[in-house]
């Protein structure tokens, strides 16, 4: 009679997706979290897909490597990341030189 010793399976490293990308979109409904950089977000090794919601892909499973042009940043990005300062429009920025009109 042989003992075979079974070994937990490896857990895999978690999926990082690129913003722009269906899991970093708000109407994306799969498993992630938000890393503590605030911008990173990592999916669930076992379930990377999940479900567009009232998007142009509504109802279909959608993965990391998805997009579409109608993307909405993930909501806790957007408050992870608000405290950063927002570079004005070129249009707004005058000229050190520039005479005032």
């Amino acid at each position: 009679m042989s003992i075979t010793s079974q070994t937990p399976p490896a857990q895999s490293a978690p999926l990082i997706a690129e913003l722009r990308r269906c899991p970093t979109c708000n109407r994306w409904g799969g498993q992630r979290e938000l890393g503590g950089d605030g911008v990173t977000v990592q999916l669930h090794p076992a379930a990377p897909r999940g479900p567009c919601n009232e998007g142009p892909w509504h109802g279909s499973l959608r993965g990391p490597r998805n997009a579409c042009g109608q993307w909405l940043r993930w909501f806790a990005i957007v408050e992870a990341t608000s405290a950063q300062p927002v570079p004005a429009a070129a249009s707004d920025r005058q000229s050190p030189t520039a005479p005032p009109a």
